[in-house]
Order: structure tokens, then sequence, then C-alpha cells
């Protein structure tokens, strides 16, 4: 098979799907599990006979494609290596995308070139309300046909592994657990460091969670919240956590596409209240010029088709950057109600993600708007302009503040695959009476079916 050098799209994940199963008829299935708001299908590829179950969600968040071409590798891998499947008593179950319809969006940077300001130009993510893994109405209230799906199955399967394949723009990689799996930590540090991936020893998205490990955290259980709280914390209900009651482990394996070595530095920094403020200050000086920029922009939006879905997640955005910007910041006063939490020890590590999650939302936003502009094939508020300036100069300040650089296709596969099977491993230890099958994170695989470029 040649070198994957780009991500595959949607409808090349369904073809590559229907060409393993025509090879290996007797050992995979593929089958529709439900369709999209758009009308596309789900589909669900099936590897193994074994009477225990491990569901792999890819695409939950459309604008991190690494997941679909990581759950083709896992069936490659699986049906080359019988320890895997069979021999483990196991059937992996690999759902290719969740949100075919967000991943379209996606496709104008999906094939390349990997530059920031090519992504953020065409990036694409629903509103908060529209991503299909959040239930903010719990299982009873889910209104998304593709959350509906991966309800439906993860009732049929009562999976004993779940694992969320999710990417990281800009960043290092990390895990996310909602049960322990005792020595997944040194396994991920070592897979890493063979393939050059750093990892995050303090990501924004588990800024409150507890560490299991290093860049291995637990995920809370669901409480309930505002919705800017659940924007910024992910702690609601969720499927990851919908599996619990069946005694399900799941892993959410986070994989980043340019890495940042000092999301790894754990050393202590030098000034950390001096970074908070600059960064609170930048974060609301951020915001003044995308608010206004959306003022000017607004307008002019009536006869664009599907505005809607595009500003949904630019409002979700402005909705909480105050908020984060207050957080951040040291001179802030405590809520009167005692509401301000207290940010936990910050090193090199945690300084640095909140710097970077910080220009995220901003460059997300940016983002946004001038598609936006783009659809509308008009530009009477001049914003185009303004926009260009401000994508260059917050992705310039990624590759030249932070030392950014891209990760090649096949290494962040790669990668996310080997700790996908090292939490498979160590959650199969977890089950009384599993038969040993996965080989160690690390060993050769029985042919290199993603080389790397």
């Amino acid at each position: 098979m040649p070198a994957l050098l780009r991500y595959p799209s949607v409808d090349e994940l369904g073809v590559r799907a229907a060409a393993l199963v025509a090879r290996r008829p007797r050992d995979a299935r593929l089958r529709q599990v439900g369709t999209s708001r758009a009308g596309l299908p789900l589909w669900l590829l099936s590897v193994g006979h074994g009477s225990r179950q491990a569901l792999i969600v890819a695409g939950p968040h459309s604008n991190e494609p690494v997941g679909g071409a990581t759950a083709l590798r896992l069936a490659e891998r699986t049906l080359a290596d019988p320890r895997l499947c069979d021999g483990a008593d196991v059937t992996w179950n690999l759902l290719l995308c969740l949100d075919p319809d967000g991943s379209r969006r996606n496709e104008g940077w999906l094939p390349g070139p990997y530059t920031l300001g090519h992504y953020f130009r065409n990036f694409f993510r629903p509103g908060f309300l529209e991503q299909p893994e959040w239930l903010p109405d719990g299982a009873d209230g889910a209104a998304l046909p593709e959350t509906r799906a991966l309800l439906g199955l993860q009732d049929e399967l009562r999976p004993f592994f779940q694992c969320s394949l999710h990417g990281v723009d800009v960043g290092g990689g990390f895990v996310e657990l909602t049960r322990d799996l005792p020595g997944l930590a040194p396994r991920l540090a070592h897979t890493a460091a063979r393939l050059g991936i750093p990892l995050e020893l303090g990501p924004y998205d588990t800024l409150y969670w507890p560490t299991l490990g290093p860049a291995v955290y637990r995920i809370p259980p669901p409480r309930h919240g505002d919705l800017a709280a659940a924007i910024t914390e992910a702690a609601v209900e969720s499927t990851w956590f919908h599996p619990h009651q069946y005694g399900t482990v799941t892993a959410v394996v986070e994989a980043p596409m340019w890495g940042v070595a000092a999301v790894a530095d754990g050393t202590a920094p030098a000034d950390a209240e001096g970074v908070l403020r600059s960064v609170s200050r930048t974060l609301r000086r951020d915001t003044e010029l995308l608010e206004g920029l959306l003022a000017r922009i607004r307008p002019t939006l009536d006869t664009v088709p599907d505005a809607d879905r595009l500003l949904a997640p630019v409002d979700d955005y402005l909705l909480v950057c105050p908020g984060l910007a207050d957080s951040w910041d040291p001179d802030t006063e405590p809520d009167a109600d005692g509401g301000a939490r207290t940010l936990p020890p910050l090193n090199t590590a945690r300084l640095t993600a909140l710097r970077i999650s910080a220009r995220r939302i901003a460059l997300r936003t940016a983002g946004l708007l001038h598609q936006l502009v783009t659809v509308a094939g008009h530009d009477p508020s001049g914003a185009t302009a303004d926009l260009d300036r401000l994508i260059d100069e917050w992705c310039a300040d990624y590759h030249d503040g932070h030392g950014a650089r891209w990760i090649p296709v096949a290494r962040q596969v790669e990668y996310q695959a080997r700790v996908v099977l090292a939490a498979f491993e160590l959650a199969q230890r977890r089950v009384p009476g599993a038969r040993p099958g996965a080989r160690p994170i690390d060993a050769p695989p029985a042919r290199a079916e993603v080389p790397f470029e």
C-alpha cells in the first residue's frame, strides 16, 4: 500500500472499507448504522467474530480527520494479527465517521497543502449543540440522528472498550479516560518518543481534571452547568459516559497535527502570573476585534445560504472568550458567589497550552468569518483584508512564537493506532476471564500497511 500522504475524505473511507471487506469477506463486514442530518450514511466496519466488543468512533469532531485513517489502520492491523481479534475473543467495531456532514465541510483543506493558513481559512466545526458526542439534554433527549445512532450502537454492543479518536490542531498528544488503565502512561510516553510526537503535560481541555500519569487524564463524571461551562470544559453528559453502565472504559485519544515541543515542558516558569496577564489581555483584545468584524459582516449575510451553520460556532466562541480571559487573569476578582475556580499549579506546559488555546479560539473565529464573506461572494463590509491580516499574523505566531511543526499524516495515524492498541490491551485485563491477545504496543506489525512518508 502506498504511503498515506493525506487524510482520506468521507467518501474514500467508505470505498476503502468496502474494498477491505471484498478482500476479506469472512472476517470483515460493513453495515450502515444510521444516517446523518444531510442524508449521508454512517458506516460501521466490523472485524472478527469474538464475543466481546470493542467500539472505535472516528470523526466525532469534523475538523479532526485523523481518526478515519486510524480506523482503517486498526482494521488492517487486526486482520493481519488474529491475536488482536478472534484470538482475544474480540470483535472490533469501527465507526468510520460520526459527523460526515461536518467532515464534508472540511474538504477544502483536507487534501492539503498542510499550512496553518490554509487550514484555518477552510476550517469547520459545528456549534456545540450540533456536536454529536454531547448530550446536553441527556440520552433520552438526544436530538441529532448521528447521536442517536451512536447511542443505539453502544446499547447494542455493550462494549468493554470504547475509543473516541480525536485530533489536536496545534499542540501535542494526550489521552482522557473514564476509568483508570494503570500502565498506560509509560506506554504512551514510549510510543510518543519513538514517533517524535510531543505529549501535552497540561492540555487546556483537562485544566481542572485529575491527572492519572503524564499526558493521561481522568474525565470527571457529568455534571449540570451553563452552556459556557459545557463548551469550555466538556464535563457534561456525553457518549463517552453513556456505556459506563455496561462497565465500559472509554479512552479519548488525541493526536496532534502541528506539534509544539513546549507542551511537554514540565519545568517551572519564570513569571507565570505575567504570562497569564498577557494571555488574558491578548484574548480580550482579539475578542473585541472579532466582535467588531462580526458586527460589520452579519448584516450582509441575509441571502447567504446556510449562514447559520457558520455563525453558530462563531457565537459559541465569542460567548466563552470573556469568561476564559477572566478565569486566567490573576488580577480578576473572584465571583461574588465564590464560583471562580483556582487554577492548578502552572508549569511551562500548562502556560503554553493556555497561550495556544487563546490563539486557537481567535483563529477559528476569524477563519469562519472569512468563510462567511467568501461564501457571500461580495464584501461590502470590507472585512476580508482585515481577516486575512489577522489570520496571517496569528498563524505566524504559532510558527514563530511556538515553533509549531507539521507532523506527517502517516505518523499521526501510526501514533494514534498504537495508543489505541495499548489502551485496548490494558482494558482487556480489566475483564474477568479475558484471553490475552494483544501484542505489546510497539511490537512491529505483521506487515506495514501504512508506512511513513
